[in-house]
């Protein structure tokens, strides 16, 4: 999705601008650009299509400065990519940014244009500044036209504006996509995400759907859309700038892969207590009685995380013994699921603003449902629309691509469905400290997996020029065939797909051949039998198998092209050992292909928008 960013204060702007959409890259953008009102309080715009460098070397060949200005990376939604779609959008006076989509914008456009109005983009953006420009040359003021304009939009958006009528002033508006406020000293700064804050202040405000702030140098204030006061909280983010930065790793993603030992103990940590048998949830405030009295489980999500959900389907119904169905968010509210006070709806999201999942969650309470969300950033939509929020505190996740998001998501639906057990009175103590004890086991088995890297890359540079995969599981490792071929399409670009094993013959069989690589999850555990058997079938069709196994598993070898081995775990987190050496195959796939890793082709961080 776009990225804003806004500064007002008394720093020189434009490199905080900058800085700002470097930070934001990761949100995935096709052209970048900024607005500022200079010296003598004229209002500059600078934009170009493409990476932020062109738009660096534009804007620092000349001797640009100014003290309040507004920032943008755009992914193309209405007009492609060019110089002229580009944001800021300028109409007169006034410059606007803007994440998301105005549906009535054909509407207005012809309206303004019968006005007198002289578009100069293809984006439903310019309606924006135009509006505004309309409203002020009507007399109203700056505040007032921002206001007069919201009426007549429909969408999804959050945008930033300033005009050189009120210099050091930044209007933000916020109506179902993500729009953050920093708090500094004698500075404040606007944001559609945390990272570009960072290195400024750790005191930050979320806005709500339906609100707008004034941001001067002296201060903030929040209102409805109508003008009404709102109170605000004022929350502290515990991320360090230096978490989301690269720290000598040549990508985020590559980081962030390592970064999970520590992710997966943060998340545990003061949540589970082995010796004691005891699991710590506070944040979820339903009683014992009340999650006694759920009969049924939806979880819903999207892309990675609904990969995630359908593990925690596997682990909630044979711990909990609750019934779960597993939604994509996009699909869930269209199809009028049944839906009551006795369902707990569980949303998961890394950045707690992805739209679908959003509208589910919403569609879900509007039935009755009570909410516990897993999010990993404090204070988003879903964190604060959900009845209790359990937070993954992987820390910020810049690679498009999602990893160590994803681990802790697993652990997270670990947890949770042994407290659902716990409560239902399914496990006994000595079982339950049994279970934690694997938990907190967990960070040491990964970093013994993490160790396989090299031995990992040179598969990488074996397999790299293959055309199409094939990843097969059984059980709760089917869901981990499908993040592997997942992972390996969305950043090496390589047609991939995961099915349940059982599942070959009924289809994917017809595609195996001598140039086919099949990625085959194969855990002692249960289905080992039955996966072999698979192995047996792809080889038969003279399939190149790689198998992922565990240590001490010799039979494998003779079979198995190649063979990654995991070590001995309980098949509870057994996905999550599985899940590392797919993240890090794809990794140095991509990598040796010369993809962009962090950034792939036409992905976004974050859907904020259907």
């Amino acid at each position: 999705m776009c990225g804003i960013i806004g500064y007002t204060g008394g720093a020189d702007c434009v490199p905080i601008l900058i800085d700002g959409l470097r930070r934001l890259e990761y949100r995935g953008y096709d052209s970048a650009g900024i607005a500022f009102l200079d010296g003598g309080g004229v209002l500059q715009v600078r934009k170009k299509e493409g990476k932020i460098i062109s738009l660096e070397k534009e804007v620092f060949k000349e001797d640009l400065s100014g003290r309040c200005g507004i920032g943008h990376t755009r992914w193309a939604t209405h007009g492609p990519p060019s110089d002229r779609n580009a944001h800021p959008h300028r109409a007169g006076r006034v410059a606007v940014v803007h994440n998301g989509i105005i549906e009535n914008y054909l509407s207005l456009k012809e309206e303004l244009e019968s006005e007198g109005a002289e578009f100069l983009s293809e984006t439903d953006t310019e309606i924006i500044a135009q509006s505004i420009h309309r409203f002020m040359e009507r007399g109203r003021s700056f505040e007032d036209a921002v206001r007069e304009t919201l009426k007549v939009l429909k969408g999804s958006f959050a945008f930033a504006a300033l005009c050189e009528e009120e210099p050091g002033k930044i209007v933000g508006v916020r109506l179902n996509c993500p729009l953050v406020v920093g708090i500094g000293q004698g500075e404040m700064f606007l944001s559609s995400d945390i990272p570009p804050l960072l290195p400024y202040t750790r005191s930050v405000v979320f806005l709500d759907d339906g609100e707008m702030v004034v941001v001067t140098p002296d201060g903030w204030e929040v209102t409805d859309f109508q003008g009404n006061r709102r109170e605000k909280e004022v929350h502290q983010v515990d991320w360090t700038a230096s978490m989301a930065e690269k720290e000598g790793y040549k990508h985020f993603m590559q980081k962030e892969i390592f970064e999970q030992p520590r992710a997966i103990l943060d998340t545990v940590t003061g949540r589970v207590d082995p010796e004691e048998g005891i699991i710590r949830v506070v944040e979820i405030p339903l009683s014992e009685e009340e999650l006694r009295s759920v009969e049924k489980v939806f979880i819903v999500a999207c892309g990675t995380s609904w990969h995630a959900g359908l593990v925690g389907k596997f682990l909630i119904e044979e711990l909990a013994r609750l019934p779960v169905e597993v939604d994509l968010g996009s699909e869930f509210r269209y199809r009028d699921p049944i839906v009551d006070e006795k369902t707990l709806c569980i949303p998961i999201s890394q950045s707690g603003e992805t739209a679908d999942t959003l509208a589910a969650l919403r569609e879900a309470r509007s039935k009755g449902a009570k909410a516990v969300s897993i999010c990993n950033v404090v204070g988003s939509t879903i964190a604060r629309e959900s009845d209790g929020v359990f937070y993954t505190h992987a820390g910020p996740e810049i690679g498009v691509a999602s990893t160590k998001a994803f681990t802790t998501q697993l652990v997270s639906l670990y947890i949770l469905a042994l407290h659902f057990a716990s409560v239902r009175g399914l496990l006994g103590k000595d079982e339950l400290k049994g279970h934690l004890a694997e938990i907190l086991r967990l960070p040491l088995l990964v970093e013994r997996v993490l160790e396989k890297d090299e031995e990992i890359a040179s598969l990488a540079l074996k397999y790299r020029d293959s055309r199409d995969f094939l990843y097969l599981g059984r059980g709760i490792n089917y869901p981990i065939a499908l993040e592997g071929a997942l992972k390996l399409k969305e950043i090496s670009y390589i047609h991939a797909e995961g099915y349940p094993a059982g599942e070959m013959k009924h289809g994917p069989i017809a595609l195996i051949d001598e140039k086919m690589p099949v990625v085959v999850l194969a855990p002692s555990d249960s289905t080992y039998e039955k996966v072999f058997a698979n192995i047996e079938e792809v080889l038969a069709r003279k399939g190149r198998v790689i198998a992922v196994a565990t240590e001490g598993n010799e039979e494998i070898r003779g079979k198995a092209e190649d063979v990654i081995y995991i070590p001995s775990s309980s098949r509870y987190v057994q996905p999550v050992l599985e899940a590392v050496p797919l993240q890090l195959f794809a990794y140095h796939v991509a990598v040796l292909r010369g993809t962009d890793v962090d950034q792939p082709r036409n992905l976004a961080k974050s859907v904020t928008v259907e």
